[in-house]
């Protein structure tokens, strides 16, 4: 009587997930719960941040050079930073630390920051979609050797990883830590379109799939869906449950309960039932752009399945370009651009990646004498990846609304049926690109670069943008040990940025003087964007002027030194240092323009006996805006020149926290009578003008 009751049940379910409906209700909950729980909901967190001393559990960790950081599970989770003092704490550190360990830490805890250049990553958001709320800056810690066995073997496979040659791949594509890839490997494989390959993702849990199923082949349906789960399942303990991860493996388990129990249910509805409880059990999921991409390109081959036919090349091209199409619109909203190229670079980069290299990478990791061949297809690897770069082919699709994207897919849709909507998709693109071009307004920008300058003008109709400076860090010459292969260029947000409202060239750059603050990101911004001429200062040219020039010949770009002026539209913007003096700083170009309307004095680094001459020279009368010279030092901007201004807005281009102390208060007291507006403080500051009226917004930290 039981089984024939177990057997009703079991019908009945059959019966009730066979009607649509039921995927519509499922929808809707699904957006009221993320609603709910991710929207209505706050979080707070458990700390006050002020505490100076924290105890807790080592989640995650990586060291690279001197940085060691690390997610401590403690009330709540936290990241921590720590910087190693020497090479012997570094050895010791890569011994004793460890996932699973208790840790005690005693340092400060601070609040992560918003993006203060519009449309650029927000850190601060992301953590707190992780339910991260602070970041603790480290001064001492003490570890115990305490930890259970699942993360005693989880830390044993990561350090054996780290430990190996190739060890940044090895941990990578065996374990989906990208802590040890470097910056200019990893940012190549993101030109190419290739940077899901270095996710553990679906082909990952394919190739496994594959292997322990032919080592099961005897062995029952049942019985081998419950080892093969809890096979996958630890898979994804030891990788950190990354959302395409979860994605392949809950879809492979609902996809055989669906053959073993004959519901008939096509992937779709699989793929469905999938996102549906990974969301049940994380609702902040969705914001994950592993989940967001995993699921609309494996949603796309799915729909598209019956579409891809052909021989083997044919079969590889349609699902190169049905993951480009699927992934375009969250690349759009992401990036900003999309590199066409990247159809055929995948062609040949996911199969050589998902059928050899992932596969040996697994056999080298168990069996360490293959490495001598793991290195030769890496080589392989790395050469592809350097080679097409070159070939990149971008169109740049600046931010739209998300009402846009929705429609851009729902076009994807029904393009299956009817191959006239590709007419629509390919005009939704056209129109978010030329969309920025409608705007008649004149914009200023005071990019907030840190403890630098980076200003940008833009004309309406986005007919000319002018940069002046571009900003750039001091680095410093630091023993091998210390030495990290992540590195950062301060221009790419700028860059990001001026993508992100469709501007892709600058009719000039102006590089004010040849100071790291305010010329060490040029090369960066030859190198990706479009210049078309390049405005540098009278004096002689320093060591990174040169280097500047040598790339400026290279991409045989104009450049001009003591020139008085240049147009642009109907504006024009003047140059008014044309003395030479006996340092650098002085030296800066000083750039004045009426800028629709409103008259905008630009000061560089010159100091107060660059204001006394250009007085002398110059009627600098009712200056609307001044951009206050060298950071708010006290050797600029003296009270008479302030005075003689009359500036109604001060800007100061400062870094927080800078160890120069700037802006000095002796200056803000200066300018006190002025509205005074500080990068460190307001982040990104923004003049945008139209017919002499005009309005100020501000990106706050």
């Amino acid at each position: 009587m039981s089984v024939v009751s177990e057997m009703q049940r079991l019908n009945n379910l059959k019966l009730l997930l066979r009607y649509n409906y039921i995927f519509i209700v499922l929808f809707l909950l699904a957006i009221i719960y993320v609603f709910i729980f991710t929207i209505i909901i706050k979080y707070e967190s458990h700390y006050t941040g002020s505490e100076r001393e924290l105890k807790g559990i080592i989640k995650e960790y990586s060291i690279n050079g001197s940085k060691l950081q690390m997610t401590i599970k403690a009330n709540e989770d936290i990241i921590a930073t720590y910087y190693i003092s020497s090479e012997e704490e570094k050895s010791e550190l890569l011994k004793t630390v460890g996932i699973g360990k208790s840790i005690y830490l005693s340092g400060s805890m601070n609040s992560p920051s918003n993006n203060t250049i519009p449309n650029n990553f927000n850190y601060k958001k992301y953590l707190y979609n992780q339910k991260i709320f602070y970041l603790f800056d480290v001064t001492n810690l003490e570890i115990n050797n305490d930890s259970n066995l699942f993360d005693k073997i989880k830390d044993y496979l990561y350090k054996r990883a780290y430990n190996l040659d190739n060890s940044a791949y090895l941990l990578v594509l065996v374990l989906g830590d990208k802590s040890l890839i470097s910056s200019d490997t990893y940012n190549n494989y993101q030109t190419n379109g290739t940077s899901h390959l270095l996710a553990i993702s679906g082909s990952h849990i394919t190739v496994l799939l594959s292997i322990f199923s032919l080592i099961l082949k005897k062995v029952r349906a049942i019985p081998k869906l419950l080892i093969l789960s809890s096979i996958l399942l630890f898979f994804a303990f030891i990788t950190n449950f990354q959302a395409a991860v979860m994605r392949a493996i809950i879809f492979f388990i609902l996809s055989s309960i669906n053959k073993i129990g004959k519901f008939n249910y096509n992937n779709i509805h699989i793929l469905f039932f999938t996102a549906f409880i990974l969301i049940l059990i994380n609702p902040f999921i969705v914001y994950d752009l592993g989940f967001i991409y995993s699921f609309t390109v494996c949603g796309g081959i799915i729909y598209y399945s019956d579409k891809i036919t052909g021989n083997y090349i044919t079969q590889l091209f349609k699902i190169s370009l049905i993951s480009f199409l699927f992934s375009l619109p969250i690349s759009a909203y992401i990036n900003y651009e999309v590199n066409i190229a990247s159809i055929f670079v995948n062609m040949i980069f996911v199969p050589w990646i998902s059928i050899i290299v992932f596969p040996f990478s697994i056999i080298t990791f168990i069996f360490p004498i293959f490495n001598t061949i793991l290195s030769y297809m890496l080589s392989i690897t790395d050469f592809l990846n350097n080679l097409f770069v070159k070939y990149s082919l971008f169109i740049n699709l600046p931010k739209t609304s998300i009402i846009v994207i929705i429609i851009l897919f729902l076009f994807l849709i029904l393009l299956k049926t009817n191959k006239k909507y590709i007419i629509l998709f390919l005009t939704t693109i056209f129109l978010i690109k030329i969309t920025p071009k409608l705007d008649s307004n004149y914009y200023v920008y005071f990019l907030d670069i840190n403890q630098g300058d980076n200003i940008v003008l833009i004309t309406p109709h986005q007919k000319e943008a002018v940069m002046i400076d571009t900003g750039g860090k001091i680095t410093y010459e630091v023993e091998e040990w210390k030495k990290s292969n992540k590195s950062y260029n301060l221009s790419d947000n700028p860059i990001k940025f001026l993508k992100s409202i469709g501007i892709t060239k600058l009719d000039y750059l102006i590089l004010t003087h040849g100071d790291n603050d305010h010329s060490g990101e040029a090369i960066n911004i030859l190198d990706k964007m479009n210049v078309e001429s390049v405005v540098l200062n009278n004096d002689s040219f320093n060591d990174l002027e040169k280097s500047i020039i040598s790339s400026l010949d290279k991409l045989k770009i104009n450049y001009y030194q003591n020139i008085e002026s240049i147009s642009i539209s109907n504006t024009k913007v003047y140059f008014l240092n044309n003395s030479l003096y006996d340092n650098e700083n002085d030296n800066s170009i000083v750039t004045y323009t009426n800028f629709g309307g409103m008259n905008f004095l630009f000061m560089g680094d010159a100091s107060t006996k660059v204001e006394e001459d250009l007085l002398k020279k110059y009627n600098l009368k009712n200056v609307d805006v001044l951009k206050v010279g060298h950071h708010g030092s006290k050797t600029s901007s003296s009270w008479t020149f302030v005075n003689e201004l009359h500036p109604i807005y001060s800007i100061i281009s400062v870094g927080k926290n800078n160890r120069y102390g700037h802006p000095n208060t002796e200056v803000l007291d200066i300018l006190k009578n002025t509205n005074i507006y500080r990068t460190d403080e307001d982040g990104t500051i923004v003049f945008k003008i139209k017919n002499n009226k005009f309005n100020i917004d501000t990106f706050a930290p």
